[in-house]
């Protein structure tokens, strides 16, 4: 039997994927990873699930919607490059953002609802970021010096809501949104 994986995330804005898009076009001739992410499944992860059994779809989805009405929109601003994995053979290349508070506090709120559901979460600490690029495939090792010369792309993003994704690793693109959870919060400066 097929198992799907899911994952809750922030989506980016169609200028934010343009800008990281064409960022990684020019940067991929001297950068050989094997493979780099379509555009349209940029994303930064706030809890990968994996399977979800259908009897838990329901409880998951009312649980992302209440987390998200309590958290009010807010924006993101596209920053810096870095690798996850092996220093010389990395297997993930990311675009990161800023330090924002509230997508800590968003993903904090999102992994303690999925945690009071059963699921099984990954440990590390929230290190958000875009992946980019996947193995690094070059015949030299990666130096993490070749990231200092690259300008990585800019933009500013609002983050409006969060998303459940399901892969779909036959598919390019390969997330699927299933279910949308817009931020609803009042905005800090409207509270009082």
């Amino acid at each position: 039997m097929k198992r799907n994986h899911y994952f809750i995330a922030v989506p980016l804005t169609a200028e934010a994927k343009q800008a990281i898009a064409r960022f990684s076009s020019n940067a991929a001739p001297s950068l050989p990873f094997r493979t780099w992410v379509h555009e349209e499944d940029y994303h930064i992860t706030l809890a990968f699930l994996g399977d979800v059994p259908p009897e838990k779809m329901t409880p998951l989805c009312e649980a992302m919607a209440a987390t998200a009405a309590r958290c009010a929109p807010f924006p993101l601003v596209l920053a810096g490059l870095g690798t996850f994995g092996e220093r010389t053979a990395p297997r993930i290349f990311w675009q990161g953002v800023e330090m924002e508070e509230r997508l800590h506090a968003l993903r904090r709120d999102v992994y303690e609802a999925c945690i009071k559901l059963g699921f099984s979460l990954d440990r590390r600490p929230f290190a958000p970021h875009i992946t980019i690029a996947r193995k690094w495939q070059g015949a030299e090792p990666f130096h993490p010096d070749r990231l200092r010369s690259l300008a990585a792309a800019k933009a500013v993003f609002s983050v409006p809501e969060i998303v459940l994704y399901r892969t779909n690793m036959e598919r390019t693109p390969k997330y699927e949104a299933i279910a949308v959870f817009p931020l609803l919060g009042a905005p800090m400066n409207d509270r009082k």
